[in-house]
């Protein structure tokens, strides 16, 4: 498999500071924002987003792990915060790569049960092949693909990250 790096580590460190900044000047007059982060990726993007939130503002930042069945995603979602910990709050639903919108879309759907100030989405790769009316209010990079050509994001125990084309 040919691995065609799409963004470096020190790329992705760089839209990780200019998301935070954006999500920080959206939700500037909060006190408090959660970060919802789709398991297993989308979470560790939002922990990383967390971090550079946390050093930049003086928001409160909450993590809230997603878990969606990719394969069935009509299926039941789990989340690691109840429903009561972020309504009425503004929340960022945060994913690796944004394909075809059907993760994200479900994702958002199970959010809209819960009255919230504010929703925002964030992905570090939006691929452009929507399936779905769903948008990234936040964004790393968008790029334009062929359906066969895939994604991967990945980010190393050791710190280290990239994404590439395969």
């Amino acid at each position: 498999m040919n691995k065609n790096i799409i963004l470096t580590d020190q790329e992705i460190k760089h839209k990780i500071k200019r998301i935070a900044y954006q999500i920080y000047e959206t939700f500037v007059d909060e006190e408090e924002v959660i970060l919802a982060g789709i398991a297993k990726n989308g979470y560790v993007f939002a922990e990383k987003i967390a971090q550079e939130l946390q050093s930049i503002s003086p928001l409160k930042v909450s993590l809230c792990e997603v878990q969606i069945n990719k394969q069935k995603p009509e299926m039941p979602i789990h989340t690691s915060l109840p429903k009561e910990q972020y309504a009425n709050k503004g929340l960022i639903l945060v994913d690796d790569v944004l394909n075809s919108g059907t993760t994200l879309i479900y994702a958002v759907r199970h959010f809209l049960d819960v009255p919230l100030k504010k929703f925002k989405t964030a992905v570090l790769v939006d691929r452009n092949h929507k399936k779905y009316p769903v948008k990234a209010d936040f964004k790393g990079i968008s790029l334009s693909t062929s359906i066969l050509e895939h994604v991967q994001v990945v980010f190393d125990e050791n710190g280290d990250s990239y994404a590439y084309l395969s």
